[in-house]
């Protein structure tokens, strides 16, 4: 019964992130809190940069975004598939 729960409970852990998942976001309109809700690994801080930066910079493509401070190759890669740069 316990070897069974673990494994339940594992599945659940394994899974559950791959099914929770936020809508795209267009960080040239959105907040820092949009931001971090809708990119994984991103907090509040580095939202609000991309925010301050897209306000000040509007992006056009995903790459635009390595010029904000602790965004580097390995975390667009990361967030990629959830970045907008329009509302279309």
């Amino acid at each position: 019964m316990k070897l069974k729960s673990i494994f339940i409970i594992s599945f659940v852990l394994g899974v559950a992130p791959c099914a929770i998942h936020a809508a795209p976001v267009n960080v040239n309109s959105a907040d820092s809190a949009q931001i971090a809700s809708a990119l994984p690994g991103i907090g509040l801080v580095k939202a609000q940069r991309i925010a301050e930066y897209c306000q000040k910079n509007p992006c056009q493509k995903s790459e635009d975004l390595l010029a904000v401070k602790g965004v580097g190759p390995k975390t667009l890669e990361r967030i990629q598939q959830d970045l907008r740069f329009s509302d279309q």
